[in-house]
């Protein structure tokens, strides 16, 4: 019998990427000396994703000498030592594994933000696969992306599984859709019409009890 898989989205589940990504803007403006205008564009550009085509347009827009590579890479870098995990949803995951239970991160994303987010938080050592949109240029709710990390997770969708995360349409019913149970981290409104979680909490440390209490019936 296959061990039980638990998937975890990452932004705005196990890291606060609004935080992080609002910081990561001030110290990148400040590095350079960008003006307010600068600044306002930025937020506004990266406020839902970032990739390396937001920065050639920044450079475009406003004429700056500086490589959009290069200002894409201190972006990242900034990010990543901006985004943190809180400590009970790292304890939690930490149960998960001593329960024996297979876990998984399943994300949209440039796959290069995403994965150094995903190591500078402290997360790496504690998931045994990650699917990150940008390994495909695939997102969610696409059931490709699911199977992926699932398949990194040494994993079969068709044994079932979880997926816990924040974004009603991308994670909820993108993982039902993919055969997951589901528990969802409320604060997004939820769309007319959409079918219910099969759990909601407020944190992915609330997720957890849920989960353990699966594997001790």
């Amino acid at each position: 019998m296959p061990t039980p898989l638990a998937l975890f989205d990452l932004d705005g589940t196990l890291v606060d990427r609004q935080m992080a990504y609002g910081d990561a803007i001030a110290a990148l403006c400040r590095a350079h000396g960008f003006d307010e205008a600068t600044e306002r564009w930025l937020r506004l550009e990266l406020a839902d994703r970032a990739n390396l085509a937001n920065f050639a347009e920044l450079c475009a827009v406003f004429q700056l000498a500086v490589p959009a590579q290069q200002l894409w890479q201190e972006y990242t870098g900034f990010v990543a030592a901006a985004v943190t995990c809180r400590p009970e949803a790292v304890q939690g995951l930490a149960q998960l594994r001593t329960a024996g239970w297979t876990i998984g991160i399943i994300t949209n994303g440039a796959s290069d933000i995403q994965r150094r987010k995903i190591t500078e938080s402290g997360l790496a050592d504690l998931v045994d696969g990650i699917a990150v949109s940008g390994d495909l240029e695939i997102r969610k709710p696409d059931e490709r992306l699911f199977e992926l990390a699932a398949a990194r997770c040494g994993h079969d969708l068709a044994e079932g599984g979880w997926i816990i995360g924040d974004n009603p349409i991308t994670d909820i019913d993108g993982g039902r859709r993919a055969g997951l149970r589901t528990i969802w981290l409320r604060g997004r409104p939820w769309p007319t019409g959409l079918a219910t979680a099969d759990h909601t909490v407020d944190t992915a440390a609330e997720a957890i009890p849920i989960l353990l209490n699966e594997t001790s019936e």
